[in-house]
């Protein structure tokens, strides 16, 4: 055990440095958001759908996973990733410098070729880590997770001080910088051993595989509510701060999303060295979201709003590894199919949410009511909407409350 797990360290290595390199698919784009509405006049539902085009791409690759497995060479694939990422930024980046008047279609098809590679690292990435020998699985599967979240908060550090420097016009350069991250996860996949990985799960008799088939459904509809409460806030929490709240951007972004991952990445390290009870976890974590939700919803004092969407960092921080934890306390060796359906869950949620926002503040601060309300409040219609599409977004850690609440006992009995 101990000569297998020395022969695979760098090979677990290797999967957490790409996770902060693919970190910048998820945090860059919407520290660019406000850029691209500035220089190429982009609403704000575009903005949205530039999200929904990231994790519906995402969920097909998922789903694909899910269904087509065999037909894949799951190495060679983990190999290429790296690879995928790195052109769909370039494109992103080159392509509106080049032609500006079809500056979004740059952005729509770059943000589809990276989503490709972002579905498959999160296909891919955490079951080959729980393929590798290991003495504490948890512990790896939540320190994966955790470096999503110091990958967020090194892209915004970094990023909101070169657009502080050099202007937010040089946005592209940043975005080729980004880019060269993931190449170099290629080479290193090159190097490494991987091990074999199990492509579906161990036969089961017809009444297990029901209930096998029933309690993934729950984790997955756990994951997508999980995963719709988290990147509703991560997604537009620097916009929601920049224009609801009326803070500056560089001040915002690290005051609110770096923040925002900081805790992220606190908890899921701290989970990984003293967790347990992964369940009782999650429950608490959704109605700590909810909590903050409302809260940044509701608060007319700006610095009060803003610490609550920092706090629901800390609060949906284990909710997408978390529900990973708990599928493999509840099904071990589920197989890559079975992270590919989580992951599908995952990413419908991720797109559901932010393009739900932004569609709500664009209707809303238009809307002769939203007007009337906001002239009451002494706020623009603009800000009122984000305000709305806040309490609203409260909705999925809501529904996830109920739902563990169910899956807490449901599991319970199983297991009597």
């Amino acid at each position: 055990m101990q000569e297998a797990i020395k022969h695979f360290k760098k090979t677990k290595y290797s999967c957490y440095y790409m996770y902060l390199a693919v970190s910048s698919v998820y945090s860059l784009p919407p520290l660019l958001f406000m850029i691209f509405r500035d220089m190429y006049n982009v609403s704000y539902t575009l903005l949205g759908t530039l999200v929904v085009i990231n994790f519906c791409t995402q969920l097909g690759v998922d789903l694909v996973f899910s269904f087509f497995t065999k037909y894949f060479n799951i190495h060679k694939t983990i190999r290429a990733m790296p690879l995928i990422t790195a052109a769909g930024l370039l494109i992103y980046a080159i392509t509106p410098s080049l032609f500006p008047q079809h500056a979004y279609l740059g952005l729509a098809i770059g943000t589809f070729i990276f989503s490709v590679a972002a579905g498959l690292n999160e296909v891919l990435v955490s079951p080959l880590v729980a393929a590798l020998p290991s003495e504490n699985p948890d512990r790896d599967m939540s320190m994966l997770h955790s470096l999503y979240a110091w990958g967020v908060m090194t892209v915004v550090l970094v990023s909101t001080a070169f657009l502080k420097i050099f202007g937010n016009h040089n946005w592209m350069y940043l975005t080729v910088f980004w880019a060269v991250l993931p190449i170099i996860a290629s080479i290193i996949f090159h190097i490494v051993p991987l091990p074999d990985m199990d492509m579906t799960h161990s036969p089961e008799n017809k009444g297990t595989s029901s209930k096998r088939a029933f309690g993934l459904t729950l984790c997955t509809l756990c994951i997508f509510l999980g995963s719709a409460a988290e990147n509703a806030m991560t997604n537009w929490i620097s916009v929601y701060i920049e224009s609801a709240l009326h803070i500056p951007k560089a001040l915002g972004d690290i005051l609110g999303l770096a923040l925002f991952a900081i805790l992220l990445g606190l908890v899921r390290v701290a989970y990984a060295k003293y967790g347990k009870n992964i369940s009782k976890v999650l429950l608490y974590s959704m109605i700590g979201a909810v909590v903050c939700y409302l809260i940044a919803s509701f608060s007319p004092a700006p610095i009060v709003s803003m610490v609550a969407c920092v706090f629901t960092g800390l609060c949906t921080s284990m909710l997408w590894p978390g529900t990973l934890i708990l599928m493999e306390e509840k099904f071990p060796a589920p197989g890559i199919a079975a992270y590919a359906l989580m992951a599908a869950g995952g990413d419908l949620g991720a797109s559901v949410a932010p393009q739900m926002l932004g569609a709500i503040v664009d209707s809303v601060s238009i809307s002769q009511w939203g007007i009337k309300y906001a002239a009451m409040l002494l706020i623009s219609p603009e800000q009122f909407g984000m305000k709305f599409g806040m309490l609203i977004a409260a909705i999925f850690p809501l529904l996830g409350t109920f739902l563990l609440v169910y899956m807490i006992r449901y599991f319970k009995k199983q297991k009597a």
